[in-house]
């Protein structure tokens, strides 16, 4: 005889583990298609990965349009003018224990942030604007002023008129970096920016959907994206690379892992059936810059490693794969790989923050409950 559960409706409603193909909202800032590839606003990120500037894309996913001229320069203006910290932030930092990982650090600085924010309380959509931009342009220099502090050294104040890719890496050398070194990480802030509802993004409208202020949508954004299945993805390629050294070890590498039921970073995506759209761009600029340096058995490992993967599981490569060798090569420590990817998908972030309060409804879904059936409290306990 089959007990049927009260607790359980007798027709159950259809189940996706992990939300997989689940419509959770509706959303104008980006499309991600298994076939055809990313839009940001309609627009191809092949085509904003090597003509736009990331105070563009900026412009873009917050307005809905690219900036004309005299719009683009007041950003960059903004920006530039945003990114000192409060005093009380930077000693802060100077408190954090050297061991704390770097995305834990900037999840720290940025709930600090809030609280010095006259704005906070205020969700409104132009309030919400202008604290989006206080808060990507801070982001930055948290990452590049606790690097700095970790390193022994004072954090740099980059001049005023330099670009966002610029500023960041004057805030991690001190110095004006060459325009091959802006252009790389320019491109790579744009590939990072929005990626429509992944994990980080669906947490951070999780979090708006309640009222809750921008600041806390991104931490919530921060706190999911350090996961390795997330964002912790690229510093995990990078020790994989590393482990692997050489393009000739790759398959043997590959196959034992896969015989321990290990997982390989950098490969599959929940929606990309024939592969990360982004790859190819960020696979140039590995190789561009593997050639500039004279470094490129990285970026020949990992292009073995596609080989192997997609003859062994069927798998294709994800941006984290090629990224992570391009921020080595750039120069970028292993450990700030996650804190990189949130300087620029921050910027997603508070598109769909602002998205959410705009036209909000809580986001309160259900479970499907697989525990007892409902029973009485022993009488004699």
């Amino acid at each position: 005889m089959t007990t049927t559960n009260p607790a359980t409706p007798a027709s159950a409603p259809s189940y996706s583990p992990g939300l997989a193909g689940v419509i959770a909202g509706e959303s104008a800032i980006s499309a991600v298609d298994g076939e055809s590839g990313l839009l940001y606003r309609g627009y191809d990120i092949h085509e904003l990965a090597v003509r736009a500037s990331f105070e563009e894309v900026i412009y873009l996913l917050l307005h809905g349009e690219l900036p004309d001229t005299s719009q683009l320069e007041k950003t960059r203006e903004e920006l530039a003018a945003d990114a000192p910290l409060p005093g009380a932030v930077r000693s802060m930092l100077k408190l954090m224990p050297p061991r704390a990982h770097p995305i834990d650090v900037l999840r720290t600085g940025v709930s600090m942030l809030a609280s010095f924010d006259p704005e906070l309380p205020d969700n409104s959509h132009a309030a919400n604007l202008r604290k989006a931009m206080r808060i990507i342009a801070r982001t930055s220099t948290i990452i590049t002023a606790s690097h700095r502090i970790v390193s022994g050294q004072e954090p740099y104040t980059p001049g005023e008129h330099l670009t966002f890719a610029a500023r960041f890496l004057f805030g991690m050398s001190g110095k004006e970096p060459e325009p091959w070194r802006v252009g790389a990480m320019n491109l790579i802030f744009t590939l990072y920016a929005e990626h429509e509802f992944n994990a980080s993004t669906f947490a951070a409208r999780v979090t708006a959907s309640t009222l809750s202020d921008i600041y806390a949508g991104v931490v919530s954004g921060l706190g999911t994206l350090k996961g390795p299945l997330h964002g912790g993805a690229n510093e995990e390629a990078m020790k994989m690379l590393k482990e692997i050294g050489t393009p000739d070890y790759a398959e043997e590498w590959v196959k034992k892992h896969l015989a321990h039921k290990d997982k390989i970073m950098g490969f599959g995506h929940r929606v990309y059936k024939k592969g990360d759209s982004r790859v190819p761009a960020m696979r140039d600029l590995a190789r561009q810059l593997g050639r500039r340096l004279g470094h490129e058995q990285l970026v020949d490992v990992s292009v073995k490693l596609e080989e192997v993967m997609a003859k062994e599981k069927g798998l294709y490569a994800n941006l984290d794969l090629y990224a992570a060798p391009a921020l080595h090569l750039m120069g970028i420590p292993p450990e700030l790989d996650v804190p990189v990817f949130a300087a620029a998908r921050v910027a997603g972030w508070c598109a769909h923050i602002i998205e959410q309060h705009d036209h909000n409804r809580l986001i309160r879904p259900r479970s499907l409950y697989n525990g007892p059936a409902k029973r009485a409290y022993p009488t004699a306990h």
